[in-house]
């Protein structure tokens, strides 16, 4: 298609959102995110769990109202807006109804007659290859069956735009490729009813693979950190040196390189004792440093090399080694992450001296943790109800968040000795340290 010819299907302008209260806790996930989605293109958000993509495609799709800002759907030559369609992660069918039905919903809800319903709906089951499973139900399917049914629900009603929600992510990892192929068969092809695709992902090398334009997001809020128009021809391989170049560029700015445009600050929100913690375990942290001091990376290795070594995903890796910066026991920069000093020392010791180094990490780059200590070495009784720190943090945090970063600094705080916790009593104490 020209490009002259292309339309705006969907126009985003400063649009963002805060969940909480006002004049509470509040917790602003996207901030003056402004996009549009032309005719003819797949355009991919891509960014670390927390960086608002999925609310930004909700918002889109209607399911949730943004705080500010507006969703525009610019009309046709007929005067009519952009229609969208969204296709889940977890499936979201009916289990009492068949493929056949669970189909038919969205052209039910329309006012379809019957008849039309059953013919449209039977063309897109044939259409993303499920013919002869139209009287099956979703426990009688496999997991990549399952998905091939939401995606016929999502285009019978022939959208102008289909927005998904990392579609493959809940599959296995041959499934999801089989998925995604035939998808961008169809795509290509034009065989499918919609116009354009706008899809969340976390893994860069689907994103590389199936996009023609790649927003990057940033953290705390989710802002549109860069847009990367990927210039390679359909269809497109991973072998492909280019398509190789681009990945590995993509991780560079992901992991807060030279050349990226935001710096690697502002990961976590929040200041201080209102810092809201990830849910890291104290396991992976050091399963990471281990693995990246081991050979044959010997304390600096390339992050898209360490995501295959581990059979991990960018998603997955990126929040434990941004804890490590927090802490500074490594630091991520070029799309490689190394070990800094205390991380090295860290490596080498044994577990007393990991504990020791970790509690002297935390005491020093986590207020939270050392707040909790320092009440409790004040107190006559060395102990202090777990309800007065939650409390505490729902000045500056959402109740959930609240919950997930006392969670988070209790379990750091024990493996590091630094405070026992009774979960009965909810109640921290000195009893164990020493």
């Amino acid at each position: 298609m020209n490009v002259m010819e292309k339309r705006c299907l969907v126009d985003v302008q400063q649009l963002g959102h805060v969940y909480g209260t006002a004049g509470g806790a509040e917790r602003r996930v996207l901030d003056n995110v402004c996009m549009r989605l032309d005719d003819g293109e797949v355009v991919g958000l891509l960014g670390r769990s927390g960086s608002g993509k999925s609310t930004l495609l909700r918002s889109i799709a209607g399911l949730i109202s943004p705080s500010v800002g507006e969703v525009d759907f610019p009309l046709d030559a007929q005067g009519l807006p952009s229609s969208v369609r969204m296709v889940f992660q977890s499936f979201a069918l009916f289990p009492w109804l068949t493929v056949l039905q669970n189909v038919e919903v969205g052209l039910e809800a329309l006012g379809v007659a019957a008849p039309e319903r059953r013919r449209r709906a039977l063309a897109a089951i044939d259409l993303i290859g499920l013919d002869g499973f139209e009287s099956a139900f979703p426990k009688e399917l496999s997991g990549g069956m399952r998905q091939r049914v939401g995606l016929a629900r999502a285009l019978v009603v022939a959208p102008d735009v289909l927005l998904m929600d990392e579609p493959f992510s809940a599959l296995d990892v041959l499934t999801a490729e089989t998925l995604r192929t035939d998808l961008l068969e169809l795509w290509r092809e034009g065989c499918m009813p919609i116009k354009s695709i706008l899809m969340v992902t976390h893994n860069i090398e689907e994103a590389v693979l199936m996009c023609d334009r790649i927003l990057i997001f940033s953290s705390n809020p989710g802002r549109i950190q860069r847009e990367i128009t990927v210039d390679l021809r359909q269809p497109r391989h991973r072998s492909d040196p280019a398509f190789q170049a681009l990945v590995e560029h993509i991780y560079v700015q992901m992991a807060g390189g030279a050349d990226s445009d935001s710096p690697r600050q502002g990961v976590f929100a929040g200041s201080d004792v209102g810092m809201v913690l990830p849910s890291i375990s104290s396991n992976a942290l050091a399963g990471l440093i281990e693995a990246v001091q081991e050979q044959p990376y010997q304390g600096r290795a390339d992050l898209r090399e360490l995501t295959g070594a581990l059979r991990s995903s960018a998603s997955d890796l990126f929040p434990v080694a941004e804890v490590l910066q927090l802490l500074r026991l490594a630091e991520m920069h070029d799309g490689h992450i190394t070990l800094l000093p205390a991380g090295q020392r860290y490596a080498q010791s044994d577990v007393d001296a990991r504990k020791q180094l970790f509690a002297q990490q935390l005491l020093k780059y986590v207020p939270l943790v050392s707040h909790v200590r320092r009440v409790l070495d004040d107190r006559p009784t060395r102990t202090a109800p777990a309800r007065r720190f939650r409390d505490q943090l729902e000045d500056f945090m959402s109740a959930h968040d609240a919950a997930m970063t006392l969670d988070c600094a209790t379990q750091w705080g024990r493996y590091a000795e630094l405070f026992a916790y009774d979960e009965v009593a909810d109640l921290f104490s000195l009893d164990n340290p020493s």
